[in-house]
C-alpha cells in the first residue's frame, strides 16, 4: 500500500514538474543572418547615371533660299572639311537677280557721275558771278540765282548717292542669296544624316528651318544625363567618369564632367511624384569605334574619395526611430562635426546597425561619410573589425531588434531566412 503512495507521489511529481516545464517561456530562437566586418580601406563616392551618347557638336545645314536641289556630294557617313561643298541649290533665278541689282547700281553711280560734273559747272559759274559782282559788273540776283543753282546741285547729288548706296546694298542681298545657294560644311565632321535627295526642292526661309542634312563630330562625343537634386551638389566640373555602352559590353570608356546645369528639370511639378534632376555633360577621352550618337550609355562619376575608411557594407546600415535607440551611446561631439550632411536625421529617425556582441545584436547609432554603390564609410559608432549584421536585408531593415539571439549562416547553410537578400 505504502508502495502504491510512494508511486503514485511520483508520479503526480512528475506530472507537475512536466507541466511547469511547458509552462515556462521558450528561449527564442536564434535568427540565421549574415556577419561583415568593418575594414579599414579608401571609399569613393560615385554618382550613376544613364543618358545618350551625343557628339560634341551637331549642326542643322539648312537652305536660307528657295529651289530645286540640282548638286549633292555626300552621303551619309562621309568625312568633311570645314568650308567643303556639300550640295548647290539651283542659282538661275538668283543669279538674275544679281545682274538686275548690278544693273541698276551701275545706272545710279552714272547719275552720280552725271550730277557731280552739274555741281562743278555751277560752282565754276558761281565764282565767276561772285567776281563780276566784285566789280560791279553783275546784280546782286544774278549771285542769288548762282547760289541756288548751287544748292540745288548739292541736293541733287545726295539723292543720287542715297539710290546709289540703296542698290549697292540691293546688289550685296542679291549675291548672298546667289552665294547662299551653295551649301558649304561650317565644320569639321561627318554626315550623320540626309534628309534631301538631288533633284528634290528646297524650301528655304528664315522663319522655319528646311534640313537638308546633319553634320556631327563623331571625334569628339559626350554622354547627356540627369542627375538628381541630392546628387548633383557633389559633382564638379573636371570630376573624372567611366561611361559604359549598352552596345559594347564590358567595357569601360573614361571621361570627365564637362557641364554642369543650372536650370532644373522638374517633373511632375506640385503632385506626390515630382522629380527635379540637373543636366550634366560628359565629355569622353577618345574616340569609341563604333559608337553613334543616340546610343544608351551607363556614366559613373567619382566626386570624392577618404583614404583608410572604417567601410562596411551599404546594406549593413539602416534606421529605426530615435526613441528606440536612446539608451544607446551617443556619437563623440567631435564626430558630429565631421559627419556628412546626409547623416541628418528626417522624421525622428536615426540610422543604426546592429553589431554582434556575445550572440546577440547589439542595436548602435552611426554617423555616416561617403556611400559607393556598394559600401559605406562609418565616421563614427563602429571600429575596425567589429563584427556588424550586414543581411538578410528584410531582417536587418524591418525586423532586428536589440538585444536579438542571432546566428551566422555560413554559405551554403540553409536555414529560415538565410541568403542575401531573403525576406
Amino acid at each position: 500500500m505504502i508502495k502504491r503512495i510512494v508511486i503514485g507521489v511520483v508520479l503526480l511529481g512528475a506530472v507537475v514538474g512536466i507541466t511547469i516545464a511547458g509552462l515556462k517561456p521558450k528561449p527564442p530562437k536564434p535568427t540565421d543572418v549574415q556577419i561583415s566586418k568593418a575594414s579599414r580601406e579608401s571609399i569613393t563616392r560615385t554618382i550613376t547615371s544613364a543618358g545618350k551618347l551625343a557628339s560634341s557638336t551637331t549642326v542643322k545645314i539648312n537652305s536660307n533660299v528657295s529651289g530645286d536641289m540640282v548638286e549633292l556630294n555626300v552621303k551619309v557617313g562621309d568625312k568633311v572639311h570645314k568650308g567643303e561643298v556639300l550640295a548647290k541649290i539651283d542659282p538661275t533665278r538668283y543669279r538674275a537677280e544679281a545682274k538686275s541689282a548690278q544693273a541698276a547700281l551701275s545706272a545710279a553711280q552714272a547719275d552720280v557721275s552725271v550730277l557731280k560734273v552739274q555741281l562743278e559747272h555751277d560752282q565754276a559759274e558761281m565764282e565767276r558771278v561772285n567776281a563780276l559782282h566784285a566789280k560791279g559788273m553783275s546784280s546782286d540776283a544774278e549771285v542769288e540765282q548762282q547760289k541756288s543753282a548751287v544748292s540745288g546741285d548739292d541736293a541733287k547729288l545726295a539723292a543720287a548717292q542715297q539710290r546709289a548706296d540703296q542698290a549697292h546694298g540691293q546688289l550685296d542681298e542679291a549675291n548672298d542669296y546667289l552665294a547662299k545657294c551653295t551649301l558649304a560644311a561650317p565644320i569639321d565632321g561627318e554626315v550623320i544624316e540626309l534628309d534631301r535627295q538631288q533633284g528634290e526642292r528646297v524650301r528655304g526661309s528664315d522663319l522655319s528651318e528646311d534640313v537638308v542634312m546633319v553634320l556631327a563630330t563623331l571625334s569628339q562625343m559626350e554622354v547627356k544625363v540627369e542627375v538628381g537634386e541630392h546628387e548633383v551638389v557633389y559633382l564638379h566640373l573636371g570630376d573624372k567618369a567611366d561611361v559604359e555602352l549598352d552596345a559594347i559590353e564590358g567595357k569601360k570608356f573614361p571621361g570627365q564632367v564637362i557641364e554642369i546645369g543650372q536650370n532644373a528639370i522638374i517633373k511632375n511639378p506640385g503632385t506626390e511624384a515630382e522629380v527635379i534632376t540637373f543636366p550634366i555633360r560628359v565629355a569622353l577621352d577618345q574616340r569609341l569605334p563604333g559608337a553613334l550618337p543616340g546610343m544608351s550609355s551607363t556614366v559613373r562619376v567619382a566626386t570624392e574619395t577618404h583614404e583608410k575608411a572604417v567601410v562596411l557594407p551599404i546594406q549593413a546600415v539602416t534606421v529605426r526611430p530615435e526613441k528606440v535607440i536612446a539608451k544607446a551611446p551617443p556619437p563623440s561631439e567631435t564626430s558630429l562635426k565631421t559627419t556628412d550632411a546626409n547623416t541628418a536625421t528626417k522624421n525622428d529617425m536615426a540610422k543604426v546597425v546592429f553589431v554582434l556582441k556575445d550572440g546577440k545584436a547589439q542595436l548602435r547609432e552611426v554617423h555616416t561619410g561617403l556611400s559607393s554603390e556598394t559600401d559605406v564609410e562609418i565616421v563614427d559608432g563602429v571600429q575596425e573589425g567589429e563584427e556588424v549584421i550586414s543581411g538578410p536585408y528584410r531582417t536587418v531593415a524591418k525586423e532586428l531588434k536589440d538585444g536579438d539571439p542571432v546566428h551566422e549562416s555560413k554559405p551554403g547553410e540553409g536555414g529560415p531566412g538565410s541568403g542575401p537578400g531573403g525576406a
